[in-house]
């Protein structure tokens, strides 16, 4: 048998491997995918150098480049495994057994043991077929026979897609167990006033992102399952009453919503990783007075369903900040991605350091004795938000014409407001840019200067002064190991009408 030929059913092999595992992932109870279980211990392993330039380059594509390339990866180790299994079939065999092995264990991780042994087992066993039958088929073969070939390996891989694409469905469905459709948020007590219109400027960022287009940026590949109906919050701890709450529970609670930014601290200046949306939920200092916070308890850990850690300073939930168990996100319940059944929400704090989403667990400690899953991988314990802003319009690359046009972003400092934007073209004078709505100091803030853009290339650069009178920091930082700064600028060419 020829050496592609062998290569091709080992892809095909690995293809099966990869197809039949995400179906019964999806049908065993307490199954679970096998590209993600080992995309997931690929992130927890990875330095995090590693991890900030995955962020940095990919953004919120970086999840789906790494399953892509686990993949890619396992196809090509199918090939070799191949060519090996067309000299000693057990060559073939304990390749692919290895890598049974290896998901096996991945799923193990998060998972019931005889569910991880039993998805393994069946992504094996159609690996195995798969491959002996090609060989067999393939072994001696003339070009009528290599035709015959060609369509049952082509028949072989396109099942596979089947089934993959069957066992993503099944795992989708499964994430919504509960009923996430069928959730009403009871109106809340109090609230801001009506949503703010943004500015009319093409290509400005709304004052509130869509659900569908808020940024995602977390550790999990896929959102965690999680039912309803089983789920429940635990207050842990340094605490004199440790409380447990049901969905329903929380639902029947006074809420409310507030405006708040929330940005990723892996944010480059001028990146967008950072949204605002109108957030719905359970005040979290009251949820803290009825559990009774001891005195030492300095820290407030955050815990979710598939263990991630966030950990931030107690007195930050009591110094009249919005600090939320948050239930609702932009007037719906909190989408799968961003959390639901709920999550926490706490103004001016970076992400990693405070938005737990698919929360379970609220344990009370002190900021010595723990540190949260990315304090130990290099990043600051404690990350306020910086003053940041940004320009939407003009783009890079964006055709502009001579006369008047828009210079618009948003720019945001929660807890502290923003009570300035300036613009600067170039080298000349910097000017003071309108500024939308404020929807209170805990939510970005839409800015627009009109500029009378001359023929030539232009270099435009922002700055903004937050609510205490604070001046953004000029001097460029990337992210690590507590947030980006430096005033963004971006280079157009401007051209006759």
């Amino acid at each position: 048998m020829k050496r592609r030929d062998a290569a091709l059913a080992g892809v095909a092999a690995a293809a099966a491997a990869v197809g039949f595992g995400e179906l019964f992932g999806g049908i065993v109870p307490g199954g679970s995918s096998l590209v993600l279980s080992v995309g997931s211990r690929v992130i927890d392993a990875a330095p995090p150098f590693v991890k900030d330039f995955a962020v940095s380059t990919l953004g919120t594509a970086d999840k789906p480049a790494l399953i892509i390339g686990v993949i890619v990866f396992t196809l090509l180790l199918g090939s070799l495994f191949g060519v090996l299994a067309a000299r000693r079939r057990w060559l073939g065999a304990a390749g692919f057994a290895l890598l049974g092995v290896v998901g096996g264990l991945a799923i193990a991780a998060t998972e019931p043991v005889w569910a991880a042994i039993l998805v393994a087992g069946v992504a094996f066993v159609a690996a195995i077929g798969t491959l002996f039958l090609l060989l067999r088929t393939g072994t001696g073969i003339a070009d009528k026979g290599r035709r015959k070939f060609l369509r049952q390996a082509g028949s072989l891989v396109a099942l596979s897609g089947l089934a993959a694409v069957a066992g993503r469905a099944i795992v989708q469905a499964a994430a919504t167990t509960g009923a996430r459709n069928d959730v009403v948020l009871q109106p809340p007590v109090t609230q801001p006033e009506a949503m703010t219109a943004s500015l009319d400027v093409a290509g400005i960022s709304p004052q509130y992102v869509s659900n569908s287009d808020f940024y995602r940026i977390d550790t999990s590949l896929s959102a965690p399952k999680v039912n309803v109906d089983t789920w429940k919050l635990s207050i842990t701890g340094m605490v004199d009453h440790p409380l447990e709450f049901t969905f329903n529970e929380l639902l029947a609670m006074p809420m409310v919503e507030r405006d708040v930014t929330l940005s990723c601290v892996s944010n480059e200046v001028g990146g967008g990783l950072v949204g605002n949306a109108r957030w719905q939920g359970v005040v979290l200092s009251e949820l803290l007075d009825q559990a009774g916070v001891q005195d030492g308890a300095t820290q407030i850990v955050g815990r979710s369903v598939d263990d991630f850690t966030v950990g931030f300073p107690t007195q930050l939930a009591f110094d009249g900040r919005t600090a939320l168990l948050a239930v609702g996100m932009n007037g719906e319940p909190l989408p799968i991605d961003h959390g639901f059944p709920a999550r926490m929400v706490v103004a001016g704090l970076y992400g990693y350091v405070s938005a737990t989403k698919w929360l379970s667990e609220i344990e009370l400690t002190t900021l010595e004795a723990f540190d949260a899953y990315w304090v130990p991988r290099g990043w600051a314990k404690q990350a306020p938000i910086k003053t940041e802003s940004r320009i939407d319009v003009p783009s890079p690359g964006r055709r502009v014409t001579v006369g008047t046009t828009p210079i618009a972003g948003v720019a945001w400092a929660p807890t502290r407001g923003i009570s300035k934007v300036e613009v600067q073209v170039d080298d000349g004078p910097w000017q003071t840019a309108r500024l939308g709505t404020e929807d209170g100091i805990e939510a970005w803030r839409q800015w627009v200067l009109d500029w009378e853009a001359t023929a030539g290339k232009h270099a435009i650069t922002v700055r903004a002064t937050d609510g205490d009178g604070a001046l953004q920091l000029e001097e460029r930082f990337p992210p690590r190991p507590d947030g980006a700064t430096g005033w963004h600028s971006v280079t157009i060419n401007v051209v006759e009408a």
